[in-house]
């Protein structure tokens, strides 16, 4: 690679969300290959340390050629010292609900990139409170299925929007990637963000 030839970038995660996120700053990966690691909570780990690590462990698992940008991120959604990732069915995204309903809880985003032997990373903690749900609207979420996937058992942009009357912080990071550091650590990388706004 050149100089001045373009980094090329590399996200490192398979959710449509970050993605989406990424287009909002003009940006489209060049490649996705999201890393296989083992995401299990490590005993005594807090929420802020799981998450800073398996965001590093991300970017660290990735094969990156000269002249590529890589973008890892992990978002965990924590109460108090609770981690709570991806329910394993319906049962357990209702319990997280459950737990969530009537009070704040934070959300934590880490973001890592890697060109070649370097790495930046950002950590994004934002505070937000769900309203006391009835038993109807967390049966019909359940039953919505937009559960899946979701750390916390449930996602801001959609239909659990409705549950979140108020949040302090970064509304992109709860989405899964926070855009504006997100742009910040890829400049740091010498990736040309700025030309995805023409």
């Amino acid at each position: 690679m050149t100089a001045s030839a373009k980094p090329q970038l590399i996200l490192g995660s398979g959710s449509p969300r970050r993605a989406e996120l990424l287009a909002t700053l003009g940006l489209v990966a060049d490649a996705v290959r999201p890393p296989d690691i083992d995401e299990d909570p490590r005993p005594g780990e807090t929420p802020l340390h799981y998450c800073r690590r398996i965001a590093a462990e991300k970017a660290a698992a990735m094969e990156a050629a000269p002249g590529e940008v890589v973008l890892c991120a992990d978002t965990t959604v924590a109460l108090g010292r609770r981690i709570m990732g991806k329910p394993a069915d319906a049962g357990e995204a209702a319990a997280f609900l459950r737990l969530l309903s009537g009070r704040r809880h934070k959300v934590i985003t880490s973001v890592v990139v890697r060109r070649e032997a370097r790495t930046w990373a950002r950590d994004v903690v934002t505070v937000v409170k769900m309203k006391r749900l009835s038993k109807p609207e967390i049966d019909a979420y359940i039953a919505s299925g937009d559960w899946h996937g979701k750390a916390g058992a449930y996602a801001i942009q959609g239909p659990a929007g409705a549950f979140i009357p108020w949040i302090q912080g970064s509304y992109t990071a709860v989405m899964g990637l926070p855009v504006a550091e997100a742009a910040a650590l890829l400049q740091a990388a010498g990736y040309p963000v700025r030309e995805g706004w023409a």
